[in-house]
């Protein structure tokens, strides 16, 4: 690389999608520059992730604990305030131990919102210019917002996770990931929550029979859904605020959380002046990660393409772009296997093909009715089963769970997805006992 531009290769966003690579690559001499117009670290752990599923740990325990009432001699319930103020205490140290592990590993963090002026050159908050050899896009995903009268009212994810105070009634437009786990977070909390949905279908991108399941135990807990919605306008009244939806329905509620999905964050970047390709799904790249301008590259969720939009995946293709800039490798990206799950409870955990495409395409798919199996019944999980995709030769090719340890024992199988064991090295695996994970392999 040459010294003709401020920095070898400069980063736009300072989430997983950067900070996993940009950090070892500037360890090897590489000139690294990260812009960042919010916290360092991105949207999963300072608004995602880690603040989820900190939130929704005392979930898991409730539900646990209700389950072997007859056992233990008090229910615990969950102190919402207390709950948030953990959260907190859980991700506000994380921007500061990813700043110094960018800065330690040699990289320049410039504060600040980047637009281009040209493919080597970016503006920072209309006053710096700063250039460089390579660009790579890193700026994730950002919340959408409803395009109807009244769209101002309603919240985003990241207001739902910082609410001091629980509102009595809560209602949810989306039944995504996010509407589903605050769905169940907010229920498991009090509130009496009603969770609208676009068509007909929860969680589409999973096993439908499973979703069934989840729903079904969420309207047992008191939980509203309301399919078909058809949501029109948010209006305000006193101290409540009215959904409009369906033909001339209204619903009164205390807080409207709109969870109709996540758009690609390319806001004011100024993609068009340098020709990249892009549109609605995200920046376009081919299999270096590379857009149609050479010099400039894209990773984690802002890409354009049919990868479950996972933090992992950001990661894997930060340590890629990390490998190619540093001269490690000049070969195009291979995914691996790319898990996804969703944190209700009980959750929902997939890896490789999924089941209707195994049925379509004639594979042997294996059920396995978990709840009766001895370590499922040791915390009485009530809803328990997985589904298994094995090809011709009896390789595990898929799996789905649903249970409260899917993600567990998904992770557990990966490995015989990834590189494809047979049945000889799965038996050769031995495991911790008793664990989820041991009794995941016995299942392969």
């Amino acid at each position: 690389m040459t010294n003709k531009y401020d920095y070898d290769v400069l980063y736009i966003g300072a989430g997983h999608a950067t900070f996993d690579g940009a950090a070892p690559l500037a360890k090897t001499g590489v000139r690294v520059g990260v812009i960042e117009s919010g916290l360092i670290g991105g949207t999963c752990p300072n608004r995602g992730c880690n603040a989820k599923i900190t939130l929704d740990e005392p979930v898991k325990l409730t539900r646990e604990a209700a389950r072997l009432n007859d056992i233990l001699s008090s229910a615990p319930t969950i102190n919402w305030t207390a709950n948030v103020a953990h959260k907190q205490e859980i991700i506000d140290p994380l921007p500061a131990g990813l700043t110094a592990r960018l800065e330690d590993g040699g990289a320049t963090i410039i504060h600040g919102h980047a637009t281009f002026k040209d493919a080597h050159t970016v503006v920072v908050d209309d006053q710096q210019n700063i250039t460089a050899e390579k660009i790579v896009i890193a700026t994730g995903l950002k919340p959408h917002r409803l395009d109807i009268p009244g769209t101002k009212l309603a919240h985003d994810s990241s207001d739902f996770m910082n609410l001091k105070r629980l509102p009595q009634s809560i209602v949810i437009i989306g039944a995504g990931y996010i509407g589903m786990e605050f769905a169940t977070i907010a229920n498991a909390a009090g509130a009496q929550v009603t969770v609208m949905l676009h068509g007909d279908q929860a969680l589409r991108d999973f096993y439908q029979p499973f979703v069934a399941q989840v729903v079904d135990d969420l309207t047992e807990r008191g939980v509203t859904f309301i399919k078909n919605a058809n949501v029109q306008a948010f209006t305000k009244q006193d101290d409540q605020f009215q959904v409009s939806y369906g033909d001339h329905q209204q619903l009164t509620t205390d807080w409207i959380l709109d969870a109709t999905g996540r758009i690609p964050n390319l806001d004011s970047l100024g993609l068009d002046r340098i020709g990249v390709k892009y549109d609605h799904h995200g920046v376009y790249v081919n299999d270096h990660l590379q857009t149609n301008v050479p010099n400039i590259y894209a990773a984690g969720d802002v890409l354009a393409n049919d990868l479950p939009k996972v933090t992992p995946a950001a990661y894997f293709e930060s340590k890629y772009l990390m490998r190619l800039f540093s001269g490690q490798t000049s070969a195009p990206i291979d995914y691996p296997v790319i898990p996804s799950v969703v944190f209700t409870s009980p959750r929902i955990a997939q890896a490789g093909m999924k089941i209707p495409a195994a049925e379509k395409a004639g594979l042997t798919v294996s059920d396995n009715d978990l709840a009766d199996y001895w370590y499922y019944q040791v915390s009485k999980e009530p809803i328990a089963a997985s589904k298994q995709v094995h090809d011709q030769d009896g390789h595990l090719v898929g799996v789905t769970e649903i249970s409260d340890q899917a993600e567990d024992a998904v992770n557990a199988l990966l490995p015989a997805i990834e590189y494809q064991l047979d049945r000889e090295q799965i038996d050769r695996l031995i495991g911790i006992f008793p664990t989820i994970g041991y009794a995941a392999w016995h299942r392969a």
